[in-house]
């Protein structure tokens, strides 16, 4: 239970720090989030907790697949919020475009063979 306490911190610090920097410094910060941390944290949590390479390997390859979903999201709130939608509905539709986006890529990948 320590271990989890541990993994808990060390993550909440990180986008803390994050958060922290980009009130002085939006570039900076963005840079800091943009980062694979969360990425590379789980996957070093994985490997200590024993997980096997194959299993690393296919979470790993599955990041990759449901990272590109969420990239629009990116180009869309910053566009509605520029245009004058307040924060909580642009969101709202970052995270349901985000979503369906999801399913389309999971549908689209399966055509192919690829299972997430």
């Amino acid at each position: 239970m320590i271990v989890f306490w541990l993994k808990a911190l060390l993550s909440g610090l990180l986008v803390a720090l994050a958060s922290t920097i980009a009130r002085r410094s939006p570039a900076m910060g963005s840079l800091i989030v943009s980062l694979p941390l969360v990425s590379v944290l789980s996957m070093i949590w994985l490997w200590r907790d024993g997980t096997d390479k194959a299993e690393l390997a296919t979470y790993i390859q599955n990041t990759f697949w449901y990272f590109l979903p969420t990239i629009p999201m990116f180009l869309v709130m910053p566009l509605l919020l520029r245009r004058g939608m307040e924060f909580w509905p642009a969101l709202g539709l970052g995270c349901a475009m985000t979503i369906l986006l999801y399913i389309l890529m999971t549908a689209a990948l399966s055509r192919f063979g690829v299972r997430l």
